[in-house]
């Protein structure tokens, strides 16, 4: 009888990337637990503390195994993916999936962040698509009889990597939520995001050169960092049908009944509630009550084109 490695590792995942002398992935025992956290961070520290996670020994593989894995696993393909521009609604949007039992939701899974941008620093991006698939289809396991979809919100720099993901997933639909660039950036100010500080993301994903790490104003560069996620997001509407812009002003139920028809799924007045109450929460702390005031700042010179930007994409939503 051919061992399964598949239902061995049936509860465990790839969590981190290793590529100091060979490429290696960090594997982590997670149980039963429930992917439900806002950030896929949070729910990889709960299961820190689970027993089996407290060997001195960390548990490592070749990259080539996680596509030997997946072909004795049970997997979901991935129902959607949510690109984002950080700050728009799109933690609201996975929290309000989650409420269902039914859906696996991954928000900003690290690994899949580690092996794209390993592949564009390492110049083989192509070559370890298959590898990348992979991965998603090990997160994307059914684990329970209940599950039935996925979906996947990507870091907001993952829309550099569209062509990739694209070539990956031909059929999937792909939302794209966006927000006015001005309140983005008023919300990085209280408190920023990787993205944000320059040298923590590799320029070269946003089509930097090396010269943006010399810049001292963090407003400025999040402004150039907005404006070259507002032009990939032009750029792709205008040229992929099966990619949808959502407005965080049209509200989040609006957002999610967009993404319900696209995905030509089913909710239930119970599950339709669930997702309703989840609104009255902050996104990011489910215990706190969700409370934001509006700005009378005035729009800085340096984010006019980006405003631009966010014009022309709610123009396109309205025309259709």
């Amino acid at each position: 009888m051919r061992y399964s490695y598949g239902r061995a590792l049936k509860n465990w995942i790839p969590i981190k990337l290793q590529s100091d002398h060979e490429i290696l992935c960090q594997w982590l025992y997670v149980g039963d637990k429930k992917f439900t956290d806002p950030f896929f961070d949070e729910t990889i520290s709960r299961c820190r503390s689970i027993p089996e996670n407290g060997h001195l020994k960390k548990s490592m593989s070749s990259t080539d195994f996680l596509s030997d894995l997946v072909n004795d696993m049970d997997v979901i393909e991935p129902t959607a993916f949510i690109f984002h521009i950080s700050r728009c609604g799109s933690t609201l949007i996975s929290q309000m999936l989650a409420t269902q039992p039914s859906n696996i939701v991954l928000s900003e899974v690290s690994f899949f962040d580690d092996l794209l941008r390993f592949g564009k620093k390492a110049n083989c991006l192509l070559s370890i698509l298959p590898q990348i698939k992979a991965a998603i289809s090990i997160y994307g396991r059914k684990r329970n009889a209940e599950e039935c979809r996925l979906f996947i919100k990507l870091d907001s720099w993952h829309i550099h990597f569209y062509e990739e993901l694209r070539m990956i997933y031909p059929n999937t639909p792909f939302f794209l939520l966006f927000r006015n660039p001005h309140e983005v950036l008023l919300s990085q100010q209280k408190k920023r995001g990787m993205q944000s500080i320059p040298g923590l993301i590799e320029p070269e994903i946003f089509g930097f050169n090396l010269e943006v790490l010399n810049i001292s104003d963090l407003d400025k560069y999040m402004s150039m960092v907005l404006e070259s996620y507002l032009l990939k997001f032009d750029e792709v509407l205008q040229n992929d049908k099966n990619c949808y812009a959502l407005n965080y002003h049209h509200g989040a139920m609006q957002m999610i009944d967009t993404i319900i028809s696209k995905t030509k799924i089913h909710i239930t007045r119970d599950e339709r509630n669930a997702m309703e109450h989840r609104i009255l929460y902050n996104a990011k702390y489910p215990d706190t009550i969700f409370s934001e005031k509006p700005s009378q700042e005035l729009v800085p010179e340096y984010l006019q084109k980006s405003v631009a930007l966010y014009k022309r994409i709610e123009k396109q939503i309205l025309s259709e």
